[in-house]
C-alpha cells in the first residue's frame, strides 16, 4: 500500500467514528495520523521492505496503535479496524459526508430518520422533497444538498495533482529500467500543473517499443489493461487512474510533448496563428501547409520558434493572452521555488499539528529560508485545540525564548510570533485586539458557517479586513478539491478591500486546498495586492508543500516581486508593519 491509500484508511476511520459520534480525541488522532503519513517523503512500504517494523519506528505524531495499523496494512493490505468500522455502517456514507452541506452528524441523521446509505439515495429524497422535513434542514438545504451532490459526480474521475505526482514518478522510474528508453516525460495537465489531472500521458522515445509495452503493463500498481499496442497502450491503476504511454520518433518527439501537453484552448490558438504564416501544427511536427514539407518538431522550442514565439511555460498554456504577452515580450519572469525565504503559515502542537515549535524551524531552516511564522489556531476552533488569550501570551514568550536562543547561537533566522485567527460569524477576529497587536503576523480565515450568502460571506471578511489587525487573509475561498465546494464570496471586493488596507491574500499550498487558485492569483496581482504562498503545516513534511504553491502561483502570472514572502526578513517586517 501507498502513503497516499494508508492515509485515506486512516481519515475514513476518523469519518466513520465521527459519523458514530465518538470521542474528538479519537476522531482527531487518526486525521492527525492520515495528515503525517500523507506528509512523508519516503514511502512507508519502502521503510518497512527495508528495516521491517524497526522502519516505522519514532515518526513524529505516529502511536503504537496507529503504528501497529500501518504495519498490518503494509503486511495484508488491509487494516482489521477499518473493516469492523465499516461493517457497522454502510460504506456509502463516507461518499455522503463528500456532498457539499453534508457532514458527519448531518449524515448520520438522515441516515437515522429515513434510512439513507448512499449518495443515489439522499439525492432521491432531496428530489422528492424528504430532507427539507427534518429537523434543521429546510428547503434552501436542500436544494444545497442537490448541488452539492450534482458537483460531486461531475468530479469523480478527477484525482488530486498531489495524488497523481507519485504515480508519475513511480511510472518514470519503472520505465528507466528498460534497455534502450531515451526520454520519458509526463505530459497533459499534470505537467501544467492542473490541480486535478484526469488521466496521465507518458510519452517516450526508444530504439525498441515491444519491451517499453511489456514492461508498462506489468506495473505493480495495474489493476487492467484496456489496451497494447506498439506505439499506444493504455492501463487502469487500483485507484482508477488510467495512464497512458505513447511511443514517438525522436524526430517528432518536441511537437508531440507540446500537442499533448496543451491545454486544448491553447492548441487551437496556437494552431491558428500557425495558419495565418501559411503552417500547420500537428503531434508529428510543425509543416509548411503547401506540400505538407515538415519544417520543425524534435524540440518544443522550435515548434513555438517557428511561429515566431519564445517558449511558453507549461503552467501559461491556458489561452489566458500567453501568445500575445509572449509575441509582445510581456511573458512574466516565472516564478522560482528558490524566490521563497520563508513560510507564513505553520501549525505546530499546540494546536493540531504534530511538532514542536523547534522542529519546525529546523526544519524550516534545513530548507534555507530566513523565517517562518507559528500560526496555531485561535480557540474557536475547538477541534483543533486552538489557543485562548493566555496559551497565545505564553507562546509568544516561548517564540522570544526561542529566537534569543537562535541570536545566542549566532543563527540568522527568526521565528514570527502569529497566529490563524478565526474570523467569527460576525466579522469580529477571535482573538482581543490587545494580543493581536503583540504578533508580527496574523492570518485571519474562516472555519465555519460556509453556508452563508455572498453578501453576508463578503462583509464578514471585509469587516476583518478593516480592523487593520490582520496581515493576511488564509485560504480565502475555503474549498477543498473534490471535497468542498468554495463558499460564496465577491473576491474581488475583498481584494480591493485588501489593497486598502496592505492586506495579503493566501496562496495555500496544502495539495487539498490550493486556495487561492491560479485565477484569483491573476486577479490579486492586476489589483495590486500581494500573495503569501504558505503551506499550512501541520508536519515538518509538509513545508515541502511550498512547490504546489509556487507552480500555482505560476499558472496564476505571479512574479517574485508579487509575492509577499520573497521578501527577506528586514524587507517583510516593513511591509508587515504596514510600512512596504
Amino acid at each position: 500500500m501507498e502513503n497516499s491509500e494508508i492515509a485515506r484508511v486512516f481519515y475514513e476511520i476518523a469519518d466513520l467514528l465521527e459519523i458514530q459520534g465518538g470521542y474528538r480525541f479519537r476522531i482527531r488522532s487518526y486525521r492527525n495520523a492520515g495528515m503525517v503519513v500523507e506528509g512523508l517523503p519516503e514511502g512507508l512500504k519502502n521503510l518497512f521492505e527495508k528495516d521491517g517494523e524497526d522502519g516505522l519506528k519514532g515518526i513524529p505524531g505516529i502511536g503504537e496503535s496507529t503504528r501497529a495499523k500501518i504495519i498490518e496494512m503494509l503486511s495484508t493490505g488491509k487494516c482489521k479496524y477499518h473493516q469492523e468500522l465499516l461493517k457497522e455502517m454502510p460504506v456509502g456514507m463516507l461518499e455522503i459526508i463528500k456532498v457539499s452541506g453534508v457532514g458527519p452528524k448531518k449524515a448520520a441523521f438522515v441516515h437515522k430518520e429515513l434510512g439513507i446509505n448512499t449518495i443515489d439515495e439522499l439525492e432521491k429524497a432531496a428530489e422528492s422533497g424528504l430532507i427539507q422535513n427534518l429537523p434543521g434542514f429546510g428547503e434552501v438545504s436542500e436544494q444545497k444538498i442537490l448541488k452539492g451532490i450534482k458537483d460531486l459526480k461531475a468530479r469523480t474521475r478527477q484525482f488530486k495533482l498531489s495524488v497523481v505526482i507519485p504515480v508519475a514518478q513511480s511510472f518514470t522510474q519503472y520505465l528507466r529500467s528498460v534497455p534502450g528508453i531515451i526520454d520519458i516525460v509526463p505530459s497533459g495537465s499534470f505537467r501544467r500543473w492542473k490541480e486535478t489531472v484526469g488521466d496521465l500521458d507518458i510519452l517516450t522515445t526508444c530504439k525498441d517499443s515491444r519491451p517499453v509495452m511489456d514492461h508498462f503493463v506489468k506495473h505493480p500498481d495495474v489493476r487492467e489493461v484496456l489496451s497494447k499496442g506498439e506505439t499506444k497502450s493504455t492501463v487502469v491503476l487500483a485507484s482508477g487512474l488510467h495512464v497512458d504511454i505513447r511511443v514517438l520518433e525522436k524526430k517528432s518527439f518536441g511537437a508531440a510533448l507540446q500537442y499533448f501537453t496543451g491545454s486544448k484552448a491553447h492548441n487551437v490558438a496556437l494552431r491558428d496563428r500557425a495558419k495565418r504564416m501559411g503552417l500547420k501544427i500537428s503531434e508529428y511536427g510543425v509543416f509548411k501547409e503547401r506540400g505538407e514539407v515538415w519544417v520543425v518538431g524534435n524540440k518544443e522550442e522550435d515548434v513555438y520558434k517557428a511561429v515566431g514565439l519564445p517558449w511558453i511555460p507549461p503552467e501559461l498554456r491556458e489561452n489566458r493572452g500567453e501568445l500575445e504577452a509572449a509575441e509582445e515580450g510581456r511573458l512574466p519572469a516565472q516564478l522560482q521555488y528558490s524566490d521563497i525565504k520563508g513560510d507564513l503559515h505553520v501549525h505546530t502542537k499546540e494546536s493540531d499539528g504534530a511538532y514542536t515549535l523547534e522542529d519546525m524551524a529546523e526544519a524550516a531552516m534545513k530548507m534555507g529560508y530566513e523565517y517562518i511564522a507559528v500560526t496555531d489556531h485561535s480557540k474557536a476552533v475547538g477541534i483543533a485545540h486552538g489557543l485562548d488569550e493566555a496559551r497565545l501570551n505564553a507562546q509568544i514568550r516561548m517564540v522570544d525564548e526561542y529566537n534569543d536562543k537562535l541570536k545566542r547561537q549566532r543563527k540568522k533566522f527568526r521565528v514570527l510570533k502569529a497566529t490563524e485567527v478565526d474570523i467569527r460569524g460576525d466579522g469580529t477576529l477571535d482573538h482581543p485586539e490587545g494580543v493581536l497587536k503583540k504578533l508580527d503576523c496574523v492570518v485571519a480565515s474562516v472555519h465555519s458557517g460556509f453556508g452563508m450568502g455572498m453578501e453576508e460571506m463578503t462583509n464578514r471578511v471585509i469587516k476583518a479586513v478593516r480592523t487593520g489587525l490582520i496581515n493576511i487573509i488564509g485560504h480565502p475561498t475555503g474549498r477543498l478539491i473534490n471535497e468542498r465546494e468554495p463558499y460564496q464570496i465577491d473576491l474581488e471586493k475583498v481584494l480591493s478591500e485588501a489593497k486598502k488596507y496592505n492586506v495579503a491574500v493566501e496562496l495555500n499550498s496544502y495539495p487539498d486546498r490550493l486556495d487561492v487558485n491560479d485565477v484569483h492569483c491573476l486577479l490579486a496581482k492586476q489589483k495590486g495586492v500581494l500573495v503569501a504562498i504558505s503551506t499550512d503545516s501541520h508536519s515538518i513534511y509538509h513545508l515541502e508543500n511550498m512547490i504546489y504553491g509556487v507552480h500555482t502561483a505560476r499558472r496564476g502570472w505571479l512574479e517574485k516581486k508579487d509575492v509577499l514572502n520573497t521578501r527577506s526578513l528586514k524587507e517583510l517586517m516593513k511591509v508587515l508593519k504596514g510600512k512596504g
